[in-house]
């Protein structure tokens, strides 16, 4: 049975309750992270905690937790669960109030939860032949560096691609790229990399910065502008990254091959410094 944390107490998933009035439950009014955990070490912990804080910060919920006590019970949780590769979700509310206000309410404690799955690889046959997606106008609201729960735009935004048998949906705000529904997003043109620029426009993505460091790393070229629609639609190379994705190859974009179809050099080196690194502990 899988064990969560909530508010203070480590209990099984199913007896796990929040008030009614908990206003992430009521107005979406919290922010989480998702920490990727291979062989029972999260991965790039600090940088997920850095992210955790700043949403926090960015819609004025006092942060519960030093960093050394978010540390130790997310390893508590980790350790109480079976799996040596995990997703450990954080979620901080604002808490729960006496009534429905819009208003923040006063004295009222964040309700903070935490919960484990299984983390599965990235299908074999996904990286070797790449996904679809979809492209759509991005027209979420103009705080996306923050990591909310306010997720409606996105999950309707990710559900164009499913019921279009995709993976991905593309993002564009006036012209130029953003990220993906889920994901981050990245460019190759003539064995550059591209890199949309961090923005309030899109979110801070703990993997588009390790991709960013190994190409640095390894000599890999690369450069971090605004991409134009016009730039994805020619791209030799296509890619998204997230924290349980990794760097998974887009190879069809709105029914067009990508490039030649295949999931292009750049995209096969990086997928392989990725996972020398996350191997060695190199990133963690």
């Amino acid at each position: 049975m899988s064990l969560c944390y909530l508010n203070g107490e480590f209990v099984p998933r199913a007896e796990a309750r929040v008030s009614p009035l908990d206003r992430g439950f009521l107005f979406g009014d919290g922010v989480y992270e998702v920490i990727p955990v291979y062989g029972g070490r999260p991965f790039q912990l600090a940088g997920h905690l850095a992210r955790l804080e700043k949403s926090m910060a960015g819609i004025r919920i006092g942060n519960p937790h030093t960093a050394a006590e978010w540390t130790a019970l997310i390893g508590r949780l980790i350790a109480a669960n079976p799996w040596p590769d995990q997703a450990v979700y954080v979620q901080v509310t604002r808490g729960a109030d006496t009534v429905r206000n819009h208003a923040f309410p006063k004295g009222v404690a964040p309700t903070v939860f935490m919960m484990a799955d299984p983390l599965a690889p990235v299908p074999a046959e996904q990286m070797e032949n790449g996904v679809s997606a979809v492209s759509a106008v991005d027209n979420r609201w103009l705080r996306c560096d923050l990591k909310t729960t306010s997720l409606l735009a996105n999950c309707l935004l990710r559900q164009l691609a499913i019921e279009q048998g995709c993976a991905e949906t593309v993002l564009f705000r006036d012209g130029f790229l953003t990220e993906g529904s889920a994901s981050n997003i990245f460019v190759v043109r003539d064995g550059v990399l591209l890199a949309p620029p961090k923005t309030h426009l899109i979110l801070p993505g703990i993997t588009y910065d390790v991709v960013l460091d190994l190409a640095r790393r390894h000599g890999q070229p690369f450069e971090v502008r605004e991409i134009a629609e016009a730039e994805v639609r020619a791209a030799d190379e296509l890619w998204l990254t997230s924290s349980t994705k990794e760097v998974l190859p887009i190879t069809r974009l709105d029914g067009q091959p990508v490039g030649d179809g295949r999931p292009g050099p750049v995209t096969r080196r990086l997928h392989g410094w990725y996972q020398s690194a996350k191997a060695s502990g190199e990133l963690a």
